[in-house]
């Protein structure tokens, strides 16, 4: 078996690597939301005000990503940020922004749909 004899699964093995890093990394970090949230954090929805119509996580914001640089100043910097929308990417996007003007601890929780837990 040679080399190139591996050539048609390099593609689909890269890819499902890809998607397995994805749930892995939304997973871990689904499994910190309850201890930011007892902390203060406040849960960041990136999404459209139509996507966001539809269905979000009780208590969370609405700002959506193309606004988020003009309206960090609702946001505490010194308190965590959890960033959602509808797939993970938007929110990964807002993670950077976010960041970049000074928040500390920012966690892309990716999908809103990840928020969904117990506030307690």
């Amino acid at each position: 078996m040679d080399a190139s004899s591996l050539e048609p699964f390099l593609l689909p093995a890269l890819v499902a690597g890809w998607f397995g890093w994805r749930f892995l990394k939304f997973r871990a970090a689904k499994a910190r939301l309850p201890e930011l949230l007892r902390r203060g954090a406040v849960v960041v929805d990136v999404r459209g005000p139509e996507e966001y119509a539809a269905g979000a996580a009780p208590g969370s914001l609405n700002i959506p990503l193309g606004e988020l640089e003009s309206r960090t100043k609702e946001l505490d910097a010194s308190k965590p940020v959890i960033v959602c929308c509808a797939s993970g990417t938007r929110s990964a996007m807002a993670a950077g922004v976010l960041k970049r003007r000074g928040f500390n601890e920012v966690v892309n929780a990716g999908p809103w749909r990840n928020t969904l837990t117990d506030r307690g």
